[in-house]
Parts: C-alpha cells; structure tokens; sequence
C-alpha cells in the first residue's frame, strides 16, 4: 500500500512535534514487519529517509502564505495525484481542492471551531488570528466535508467540527493523543534534586543522590510559547492585583524570553515574573511536581500540560474551557477560573499562596485511559482502513 503524508506547513513547535510523532510510529509500524510505502511530502527536509518511507521536499511552495494557497487551491490535487497513492493523509488541517483518490485528514487547528473568542481583522496582534478563524477556517470546513475520514485530537473538537459542517458524526474518529513528543516521551521519576525549590542540573547525571521534591505553594510556572491565546496577559494583570493587595512573596515563571511577545511590554516588568526561555522537558515535569502550574490558555484542541501535570499528580489552576474539562474533570488538585477574568485567577492564586487551595490529599493520577496507549498505532489503523 502506498500512503502520501501532506504536510509541507510543519516547521516548528507543535505541529513539528507532530510530525515527528508519527514518523517515529510509522517506522515502528514499518519495523513490525508491514511492507507499506510511505512518502512524506514537507516544506523542509525535517525527517530521514528509511526503507519504506521517502521524503519529498517542497520548499517552493512554503516560500509564502500565496504559494501555499495556490498549492492547496490548484496545483496540489495533480501533484499528488502524480505520485499515484493509493491513500493521502493530510497532516496540516487542509486537503487540496479537486483531489480524486481516498484522503483521511487530520484536523487539529482549534480556532475556526472555538466560539468564546472572536478575533478582530482591524487589531494588529489578532489580524493573524481572525485569518485562521475566518477565512482559512472557511477551506477547513471544506476539507472536513470532502474527506472520507477526518481525525480529531479531543471530544470537544469532534462535537465542534460535527456542529459547524453537518457532516455525519460517524466520519469523524476521535483519538487523543500521545503525552509523549518528538524530542522523545520523559517519564518523570518520582524524586528529584532541587534547590530552593528550582531544577538542578546535578540530578541529570546521577553525581548527587536526588532528594525529595518540596511542594511550594508561592511558586507558579506557565509552559507555553509566543502565541496571543496562550493569554500570559491574564497572569501579568493577576500578578498586579496580588501586588496591588501586598502580596509580593510569590514567584511567576514562563518558558519565554523578555520581549517575545511585543504587546505584554504595556505591562509592568514584575520582579515576581521570571521569564526563562526555553527549558528541557525534564524541568518542565519537575516543575509540574514542585509547583502550580497555571494555564490561562482559552484556545487548544488539546491541553497538554494541564494532562501532564495531572499525570504526574500536580497542582493546576486552569482556564474553565472544554479541553481542560476534558483532561482534568474528576481530578482532585485542581481548580478552574474564567481566563478573562484576572480577578478570578488572582483570587486562586491568593489561596495556594496562604495553603488553602490545595489539600494534602493522594491525588488520583489516573489521566484519561485513552492517552497512555498507543494513539498513532491507532490514527495509522485508521488511515490503512
């Protein structure tokens, strides 16, 4: 069987962790003992090529948003209709128009189906933004109604994509995913080394006996990158309001650089918010231990590290929106807020501060069953059927 895999978009962050993802379980798949043919074709040369999988570079067309459209628009159905497959998988949310062959595609771009935020044209930190909403929104749907299978991340999404298309809700196959990502699944251990409550580099080479982690209730941490949703804003103006009240014995720390998110330099420069950079996956699941993480995020189609702090039994004030729901309802060591309102998440982070937010309790860190198994076994099963 021969199998075309479209994603020229993926470049970095999250839906580069994607691709990698399933390249590593198509080549275990491949390894098994299977004798299919997979051809990759992207935007970079991002992947290596194996036996039974080929990669095609198209770098012409990610040379700009124009090339892309046309791409999808026009050219792409010949293009890959040449390489004669007997499925394409789509990876980017998207089909080419006037494809003639079976096409499953994969639709994780939450925007044009979340309906708590409307994104502005005319505000130019949301320009980019509405475009997805709107108007690329628009060839999703389009896509979503010409596939013969299409694949989403969360039940929210499913219930969202039926709703807005009117496609048979049959057609649609949820399937969470994977914890785990590209740079390879952490297993956190059940003990680490820190000081003063921060990650030390000594644990990682086994040259000092790790000590258990402290739980510290002033302490804050926010894994999430340079994107307007990610709603660092909310935390900045309930960092203020604690400020304002005299509660300055706290620390907030972001996995960003000073100044990689031009509109938050209206904010005060808080001694209590750190900005790290980015950090190794390790960190980041000691610190779901140590700390609280707060997830102001109101967009994903899935929220990781809310179901990453919860599997390793960590504290978590996040947004009141359906993909926390559905990674944390039934979790004891949480608390929800509306992430437009700083108020509200101020007022919790007050509690854990003063130790009454959270209890003392064993929490049940049993996460979804579905996310511990092999979720890109499945997505692969379903693209062979």
């Amino acid at each position: 069987m021969r199998i075309v895999v479209d994603n020229i978009a993926a470049s970095k962050t999250g839906a580069l962790s994607i691709l990698r993802d399933f390249y590593n379980a198509v080549a275990e798949y491949e390894k098994a003992g299977n004798d299919n043919q997979w051809i990759f074709v992207l935007g970079d040369k991002l992947l290596e090529e194996t036996g039974n999988i080929k990669i095609l570079v198209r770098d012409d067309i990610k040379a700009s948003r124009k090339k892309r459209l046309m791409f999808d628009l026009k050219d792409g159905a010949g293009y890959f209709m040449s390489l004669k497959p007997d499925v394409l998988f789509s990876m980017q949310n998207t089909l080419p128009r006037g494809y003639k062959g079976r096409q499953v595609l994969y639709v994780h771009q939450p925007l044009p189906y979340q309906t708590w935020k409307k994104f502005s044209f005319f505000k130019p930190e949301e320009r980019e933004y509405a475009v997805y909403q709107y108007l690329i929104g628009g060839m999703i749907d389009s896509s979503v109604k010409r596939a013969d299978k299409v694949i989403v991340q969360t039940q929210w999404m499913k219930d969202a994509v039926i709703k807005k298309t009117g496609v048979a809700p049959e057609k649609i196959v949820k399937i969470l995913p994977e914890l785990g990502h590209g740079d390879g699944s952490f297993v956190p251990s059940a003990e680490c080394e820190t000081t003063g409550g921060m990650y030390s580099e000594q644990s990682r080479d086994g040259t000092k006996e790790p000590s258990p982690c402290p739980t510290l209730n002033n302490r804050f941490f926010y894994p999430a990158g340079e994107i307007l949703y990610k709603n660092h804003s909310c935390i900045l103006e309930a960092a203020g309001i604690l400020i304002n009240k005299g509660i300055s014995d706290f620390e907030v720390s972001f996995t960003l650089y000073e100044g990689d998110i031009p509109y938050l330099n209206r904010y005060p420069g808080y001694e209590q918010v750190k900005y790290m950079g980015r950090i190794p996956r390790e960190e980041v699941f000691i610190r779901y231990r140590n700390e609280i993480l707060l997830f102001p995020s109101y967009i994903e189609t899935f929220g990781y590290p809310p179901a990453e702090a919860r599997a390793v039994g960590g504290r978590i004030i996040a947004s009141d929106c359906p993909f926390c729901h559905e990674v944390l309802d039934g979790y004891n060591r949480m608390a929800y807020f509306d992430p437009f309102d700083p108020a509200a998440l101020a007022d919790l982070m007050e509690n854990a501060i003063k130790g009454k937010l959270f209890t003392d309790e064993v929490p049940d860190i049993a996460c979804n069953d579905g996310i511990k198994e092999n979720s890109w076994e499945k997505v692969i099963s379903e693209i062979m059927h």
